[in-house]
């Protein structure tokens, strides 16, 4: 079926129909310019607030302050030290979430098509899910080493369960009369994968995409905390070692600045293969 071009829905809905739909874009538009304006706003008064602070209210040795931090980013830029240290942790960062989502996406897929399956293994992914993360660290260093292998493997070991989580309760949340009319009209099994089990749990999928891109990071540097010589982590170990506040506090703004920039993409990719949802 061929969807109407935009001059065939606008004929459609009418002039006034139009130019509704035009002035309803035009504010949303407007709307989210200030909500942009009202963010910058929000970061720079608690900016101002702590610039004010540190020094007259607390000692800046255990808040620095705004210049002091910029200083460091700067120091780290200019002899690359942040860049070399980034590359590192974003590597980890990636390699640890692709396949802690694929392992999670192809677990949760399974066990969530097959009851006898989930049900065998419920026990045993309840366990190693309860377990500490952090509490793990030490045997991934003792069997991967102190190379970024280990830090791959914690990042990936925390993804893949909020992968696996969100991708079972997606494919077990699937409609069974979707399927049984899909069924009755002739689809085959593949069929019904692509047009019914897929589409209802992309928007569970991507959930947990989303919400694990941060705890990838997280794993990436608690691995770096722990044991490594280069990375984000390493550089607020360091820091906090020689009690450079400063340097703790620049390596903390760099990982919140990536976690805001991937949350944002990912946003956008959602919008992007959920827009037959609509907007909500």
């Amino acid at each position: 079926m061929n969807l109407p071009t935009k001059e065939a829905a606008g004929a459609l809905i009418g002039p006034e129909g139009a130019e509704a739909l035009a002035a309803g874009r035009a504010g949303d538009a407007h709307f989210g310019l200030a909500i942009r304006a009202g963010q910058v706003g929000i970061g720079a008064l608690l900016l101002l607030v702590w610039h004010v602070v540190s020094g007259r209210w607390i000692d800046p040795f255990f808040i620095s302050s705004p210049d002091a931090v910029a200083i460091k980013l700067w120091t780290w830029t200019a002899d690359g030290t942040l860049w070399n240290a980034f590359t590192y942790t974003f590597k980890a960062m990636m390699l640890g979430f692709v396949i802690g989502s694929l392992a999670g996406f192809a677990t949760g897929f399974v066990l969530g098509r097959s009851d006898l399956l989930a049900r065998l293994f419920d026990p045993y992914i309840t366990a190693l899910y309860c377990m500490p993360k952090i509490a793990l660290a030490p045997l991934l260093i003792l069997w991967f080493g102190i190379g970024i292998e280990s830090k791959v493997a914690m990042s990936a070991l925390i993804v893949f369960f909020l992968v696996f989580l969100n991708t079972f309760s997606g494919v077990r949340d699937v409609n069974p009369l979707y399927l049984h009319v899909t069924g009755i009209m002739g689809a085959s099994s593949l069929q019904q994968l692509r047009l019914v089990i897929f589409p209802s749990a992309a928007a569970w999928v991507l959930t947990g995409l989303k919400v694990s891109v941060p705890y990838a990071l997280i794993g990436a540097v608690v691995g770096e905390l722990i044991s490594s010589n280069r990375g984000i982590g390493f550089l607020i170990g360091q820091a906090s070692g020689l009690f450079d506040t400063a340097g703790v506090f620049a390596g903390l703004a760099v990982l919140a600045a990536t976690g805001i920039i991937l949350n944002a993409g990912l946003k956008k990719l959602e919008t992007r293969l959920l827009r037959w949802r609509g907007q909500r």
